[in-house]
């Protein structure tokens, strides 16, 4: 890892004159196996990711028949991350590639379990299952991002982040469509099996993978266990742009939390029509945010990592304007409609993997191997806990409040995090990598 402090090695000598030099190619994370492997899994392990949580909410609800049961479903998928703690502390005490498939075996039977479900009594094994679900997200996306590390260098970190975000963002494009129509066909139970096929299928392709992984040594393991624990914490708030980055995408991603409660209405008024608009529009998302994904290692060339949030954040609030004055507005003709809120949705969902791979490359490459779980444990923390909190009072301030104003809020919350960070520019800030 580069030390900042250190003194830069001298340029190279220029060449001759009249001789001309090829333009530098920006190594690709392609160029090694281990990557290729991780990628595949990454592919079979999204595609069941995605086919399954939006299913289960629905079979809880037609279990039961309650509108707040299916919303439980969420709550017990994000409830793992308050273990974010304990969960990088394991992480990066043991080998991360064998801990993958250890956890993707594990989520295979887990998943599984869900075919003993028979009826609205059962619910309870849903709920169970989803929270183990959950937790095992968590651990995978620790471990991953310590892999990744350990793989690559610095120059290739930001590549390698944004591949990986547009194929999660691709894969909810896809299959969520897979999974409503295996359901309403076939039923829950082909969905379960898809899943659980595509947890092995990572595992076993993790068992090709051949990494020299940094030692599972912790540097902090004759300090107390209550200090080791929470070292991810302490690292995102020691290193100064990575404290602002954190505190940054902690503060937009609670705004992101009120936009959430206002879904339905968003879309319902924007676009005239009913909730079923969201599907198309969510699919629209999709496609910004894929692209966004493979146009984050280039732009992060040219910016660094801190004005790439800066840019994510500032485009996500303009994002949010155009959707605003769509709801403002309200054009007699239904295409109108429809066209600014497709590119309300473009621009939200291009922006968000910027900001996303941004402030993860940055960690990634400040923050010492074998502290690496536990601060992108911290980190998933930091953005997701606040983000459902902000959620539970969106949907609470709706009783009394219109939903636009929550919308504007989020929108001017966006634009002055991506100001904030692109002005502040924290001492010691490690200068982004160039391409080799």
């Amino acid at each position: 890892m580069a030390d900042p402090t250190q003194t830069p090695e001298p340029a190279p000598p220029a060449p001759p004159a009249g001789i001309a030099t090829a333009p530098a190619v920006p190594a690709s994370p392609f160029r090694r196996p281990a990557f290729r492997r991780l990628t595949v899994g990454w592919v079979a392990t999204n595609l069941g990711d995605s086919a399954l949580y939006l299913m289960l909410a629905v079979w809880v609800r037609q279990l039961t028949g309650s509108d707040a049961a299916g919303a439980l479903v969420f709550l017990a998928l994000g409830a793992p991350t308050l273990l974010a703690p304990f969960v990088g502390h394991v992480v990066d005490r043991v080998s991360r590639r064998r801990l993958l498939i250890a956890a993707n075996l594990g989520g295979a039977a887990l998943v599984a379990c869900l075919l003993l479900v028979r009826g609205a009594g059962d619910v309870w094994l849903i709920f169970v299952v989803t929270f183990g679900y959950g937790l095992v997200a968590n651990v995978t996306g620790a471990a991953q991002s310590g892999l990744l590390r350990d793989l690559l260098p610095d120059e290739e970190l930001g590549s390698a982040n944004g591949t990986l975000s547009s194929i999660d963002n691709a894969m909810r494009i896809v299959s969520p469509p897979l999974g409503t129509v295996l359901y309403v066909a076939l039923g829950p139970w082909a969905v379960v099996l898809l899943t659980t096929a595509c947890f092995l299928a990572t595992a076993i392709v993790l068992m090709t993978v051949r990494i020299d992984e940094s030692p599972a040594v912790l540097e902090d393991a004759h300090e107390p266990w209550a200090r080791q624990v929470t070292a991810g914490f302490r690292q995102l708030l020691s290193e100064p742009t990575l404290r602002l980055l954190t505190i940054v995408m902690a503060l937009a991603f609670a705004a992101n939390g009120l936009l959430n409660a206002t879904v339905f209405p968003f879309v319902e008024v924007g676009t005239g029509a009913g909730p079923e608009a969201l599907g198309p529009l969510q699919a629209v998302q999709g496609a910004g945010a894929v692209v966004g994904g493979l146009t984050a290692a280039r732009a992060m060339r040219r910016t660094g990592e801190r004005l790439l949030v800066a840019w994510g954040l500032a485009l996500l609030g303009a994002g949010l304007v155009v959707g605003l004055a769509v709801l403002i507005v309200q054009p007699d003709a239904a295409w109108m409609r429809w066209a600014g809120m497709s590119a309300a949705q473009l621009l939200i969902g291009f922006s968000v993997p910027w900001a996303i791979v941004g402030v993860v490359t940055y960690r990634q490459r400040v923050t010492p191997p074998r502290l690496q779980g536990r601060t992108s444990a911290a980190l998933n923390a930091a953005i997701n806990v606040p983000q459902l909190g902000f959620l539970a009072l969106g949907a609470a301030l709706l009783a009394v409040i219109d939903f636009r104003i929550l919308v504007a809020i989020c929108a001017a919350a966006m634009v002055v995090a991506g100001i904030v960070c692109a002005l502040v520019r924290p001492r010691g800030e490690l200068p982004a990598s160039a391409p080799s």
